[in-house]
């Protein structure tokens, strides 16, 4: 009979609320030994103070905007926030700032601009810093402290959030263990020294308490990145530090874990809020722990009903959820508490019987957390649908114009000027409208493609109706010849080589592998295997070539007829006729004795165990994927700070290599540009730090570099400008293709030094066993056993993959090195920091591609198809892998590790297969098929 205030919102626990965010705070920085050594404050609060201490787990992706999403809404951003990421929108989703502001709380805010853009006009005062420029570890941070004298002499706020980037900056550059980080450890403690001394000199008797909130958004990597789901990535340390909690008595043991999500719900009881609406965080109840037992049911009932609520709105059989069931039944034993309560009870039974409540509201908050988090994917299966269909179709496309494309004339046309004016196309076009309505009518949640314009949409199912009548028509055309009878008779091409059942069963092999998670994380396994195989079939058919052939063997030299034009030899040991080798199949290589002669033959007899064994060493450079990358490898034993002599040697010696790799095919003034370049690419990584010079002794000043690397690019941009303007020459003059060839390499050369440039000093011999492998099996392989243009692609193409590999690149966020995209710039500029991390993370796949280009333009005696070839090829390789994996994230979008696994994977292949276009771009542009006449 009394009136109840539960659905008032309850008052204020904290006056001033101060939240220090420090970027890449790893749970270890503050719970382990880097902690007590290097944060003497904070440590003994933690173990002595005023403080509860918990691990605060992140979701992937662990990157910065969507880490923050997580932290002021509570709820779990969606993985295409990685890409927002660079570019953060305003945040509209219900969140702890927006509902601060609307009640009158003033807000402060210093440090990472992506807060500015999430919030805008939601500060009273704020001064943000750029969180992309990696390059910079002071500055960034001193901008945020130098605020914080003038703010906490002030009354005139209630949240103050700061930013601090440095740390993250630092582990970016040069790693968790690198000696910058404890002093960067330090400053940050004296910070919250003073920031804590100054809250508890204000409090008053009469007035709250303040508290302060130290957190982490994310991680680091063994790395020093972050985007992944590794322990050191995911586990954040989060204090709260307050004159309110009771003093610790004993040193805290191992602090508890709690989900990141948990720290909005809490600071909305705190400062007196509403819990957000979407939020999926359970109250972390130790903050609230001092309050009455009726004040801390109250708050887990607010908790639990905004959860129920948020469950009712987005699952229909909500109340057959085991977090709803324990909720109401914890909500009746509430109601009977208070009974209890108001009837003046209080004895012992009522304190039991009120930590019985709590306890059963604890329990449905975590159910009901947990089964939110698994649903809270929305995924806009209309927009979805539409997407695969299209890659599906143009797919199919592809696989159908194979006969075509890798003919004599290497045609490749998409019939869709007869479908256009077909009944089939108008019909399909009408019915695809029609269901798009229907769709877009009934649909309850917002679709993507159903708020496109009218005429987008249009264009769309124009699209898809014009594919699939291209399609129809290409298989009534297959049809069609099949049932003409053959102009010519047919030579058998059923023998196929080792070479093309290993490319056929690799592919294969390797597209299916990509619907398990296990063999996405080690994803690099499957590609080591297909080219250590690959070298052993290349063995084999060299052995074949060099030792069979005069053996005489009848079996075998009939097997590789095609790849000699000794046949007369053959013949007479064994009386086998054959006929001449005018045909195709015959002609397509002379004599191995006369291709391979004297030690030469040892040498391509020796290659393919030389690339192994490379193959072998790079592996032990970098540990890559997820299982094993937490071993040790010569890549960290080089990057340590007490072997930076064996690195500067290395580096040294891979910059020399790649000079006399790439100089032979270098014009004068291009040795010299690239000898100077690569001279400034050893100056750049000194000026910075990560090498010395053999006279340098004492510690130097480091330097961002900027200076040494722009001197770099002008040589880079010097012999790209040369090959330009070769090619240029060769288009539009039609010069020899000499020309052309030469231009080719000139670029090839300078992209050569701009992957140099961009790579940390442990990964250039990456680079020099690229180069090295690309001469060796150029001169002793693929010349003289005279692989077709196709074969050639597939092996350049899985070599690409590899070397992506070898870097140290994974299908992780966190192995994507930013700090390539920031060499040279003094300021962050983001279409070239783009560009830069870009190239720099698929430089592997992106040179073996060049070169491939390179290769098949400068053979003089290949047929002039040959690049249309490669380039139908390459793009091939590419979209098959592509296309299913589209089809299977689409059905495995409820798998546990959607998240984690294989999204990230996915973005991957997003951008891989725009630089796979913009490659094909380049061969298509490159090719001058169209000039030649094709020969019968």
């Amino acid at each position: 009979g009394m009136v109840s205030n539960w659905t008032k919102i309850p008052p204020p626990l904290f006056k001033k609320v101060v939240i220090v965010l420090i970027d890449a705070l790893r749970d270890d920085f503050v719970f382990g030994s880097k902690g007590k050594q290097f944060m003497p404050y904070t440590t003994q609060v933690v173990e002595k103070g005023t403080s509860y201490s918990f691990i605060a787990e992140a979701k992937p992706p662990t990157v910065t905007m969507p880490r923050i999403k997580a932290l002021m809404t509570g709820s779990i951003p969606g993985f295409i926030d990685v890409v927002v990421n660079l570019n953060s929108p305003a945040l509209l989703d219900d969140n702890l700032i927006w509902q601060a502001k609307t009640a009158g709380k003033r807000i402060i805010f210093y440090g990472d601009d992506t807060w500015v853009k999430l919030f805008p006009k939601h500060f009273v005062e704020y001064d943000g810093t750029t969180s992309f420029f990696v390059s910079d570890f002071t500055e960034v941070d001193d901008n945020v402290t130098r605020h914080l004298d003038r703010v906490l002499k002030r009354e005139d706020w209630d949240l103050l959030i700061l930013h601090y980037l440095g740390l993250d900056h630092i582990g970016h550059m040069t790693g968790p263990n690198s000696p910058l980080v404890g002093p960067k450890l330090r400053e940050m403690d004296n910070i919250l020294k003073k920031i804590h001394i100054s809250l508890l000199s204000k409090v008053e008797e009469a007035s709250l308490p303040n508290l302060l909130v130290v957190c982490g958004d994310h991680g680091m990597s063994e790395t020093g990145s972050h985007g992944g789901s590794s322990e050191g990535e995911v586990h954040t340390p989060l204090l709260f530090i307050s004159s309110a909690f009771e003093k610790r008595s004993a040193p805290l043991a191992q602090p508890e874990h709690v989900q990141q999500t948990d720290l909005a719900s809490t600071l909305a009881i705190g400062l007196g809020l509403p819990i957000s609406r979407n939020s999926v965080g359970n109250l972390i109840l130790p903050v609230v722990g001092g309050k009455t037992m009726r004040e801390q049911l109250r708050f887990v009932h607010l908790n639990g009903f905004q959860l129920s609520r948020l469950l009712q709105e987005n699952t229909p059989a909500y109340e057959k959820d085991p977090g709803y069931e324990h909720f109401k039944i914890a909500e009746k034993s509430h109601g009977n508490w208070i009974k209890l309560y108001l009837e003046g009870n209080n004895s012992e039974i009522l304190l039991n019987l009120g930590k019985k409540v709590l306890k059963q509201y604890l329990e449905a908050l975590k159910t009901l957390s947990s089964s939110l988090s698994k649903q809270v994917a929305q995924y806009d299966m209309y927009s979805m649908m539409v997407g695969t269909v299209i890659i599906m179709e143009v797919l199919l496309l592809l696989l159908l114009s194979v006969p075509k494309a890798l003919s004599k004339r290497a045609e490749f046309e998409v019939p869709l000027s007869p479908p256009l004016f077909s009944l089939l196309f108008y019909l399909i076009c009408l019915v695809l409208c029609a269901v798009h309505v229907i769709v877009c009518t009934s649909a309850e949640s917002l679709c993507y493609f159903c708020s496109m314009s009218w005429l987008t949409a249009v264009g769309v199912m124009m699209l898809v109706s014009a594919l699939t009548c291209g399609i129809l028509s290409a298989i009534a055309k297959i049809f069609e010849n099949s049932r003409l009878p053959p102009k010519s008779p047919i030579v058998s091409s059923s023998s196929w080589s080792e070479i093309d059942v290993l490319i056929l069963a690799g592919t294969i092999g390797h597209v299916l592998s990509l619907g398990a998670s296990s063999f996405i994380e080690e994803e690099h396994q499957t590609w080591y295997f297909l080219i250590n195989t690959l070298c052993l079939v290349l063995c084999q058919e060299l052995c074949r070539n060099n030792f069979l052939l005069k053996e005489c063997d009848p079996e075998h030299s009939t097997n590789v007829k095609q790849n000699f034009d000794s046949i007369g030899e053959t013949s007479e040991c064994k009386n086998i006729e054959i006929p001449a080798a005018s045909n195709s199949k015959l002609g397509k290589a002379t004599s191995s004795s006369e291709l391979i002669k004297g030690s030469d033959k040892w040498i391509s007899l020796a290659t393919p165990w030389i690339i192994l064994i490379c193959c072998r060493l790079l592996r032990s450079l970098n540990q890559t994927g997820v299982q094993w990358a937490h071993r040790p490898d010569f890549g960290h034993w080089l990057t340590s700070s007490e072997h930076k002599s064996e690195l500067s040697f290395l580096a040294a010696v891979s910059l020399l290599m790649i000079f006399f790799l790439v100089q032979r095919r270098c014009s004068l003034v291009s040795k010299i540009a690239m000898a100077l370049g690569l001279l400034g690419v050893y100056s750049y990584r000194a000026a910075i730090g990560n090498v010395i010079f053999p006279w340098q002794h004492g510690g130097k000043d480091i330097s961002k570099g900027i200076t040494e690397a722009r001197f770099v690019y002008v040589f880079v941009l010097g012999i790209i400008f040369t090959g330009t303007k070769d090619l240029l020459k060769s288009q539009v003059i039609s010069a020899e293709s000499s020309t052309k060839s030469t231009g080719l390499w000139e670029v090839y050369n300078g992209l050569v030094l701009l992957a140099a440039l961009l790579f940390r000093p442990h990964n250039l011999p990456v680079l020099v066993f690229c180069l090295l492998i690309q001469t060796m099996m150029t001169k002793y392989i693929w010349i003289p056993l005279k692989f077709d243009a196709a074969q050639i692609t597939i092996m350049h193409y899985w070599f690409g993959q590899a070397f992506f590999y070898f870097q140290g690149n994974s299908n992780g966020i966190a192995t994507v090195d930013i700090s390539a995209g920031f060499v040279g710039l003094d300021s962050y500029v983001e279409i070239p920091a783009i560009f830069l991390t870009a190239f720099a993370t698929y430089a592997g796949p992106f040179l073996w591609a060049i070169h491939l280009l390179c290769y098949l333009s400068s053979e003089v005696s290949r047929n002039a198809a040959a690049v249309g070839h490669g380039c139908f090829c390459y793009a091939l390789m590419r979209s098959i892998p592509v296309a299913i994996y589209v089809v299977l994230v689409t059905a495995l979008r409820y798998h546990l590790f959607i998240w984690s696994v294989f999204s990230p994977k996915l973005l991957y292949e997003g951008v891989h297969v725009f630089i796979t276009a913009a490659v094909c771009l380049f061969f298509t542009a490159m090719d001058q098929n169209h000039t030649y006449k094709a020969q019968d």
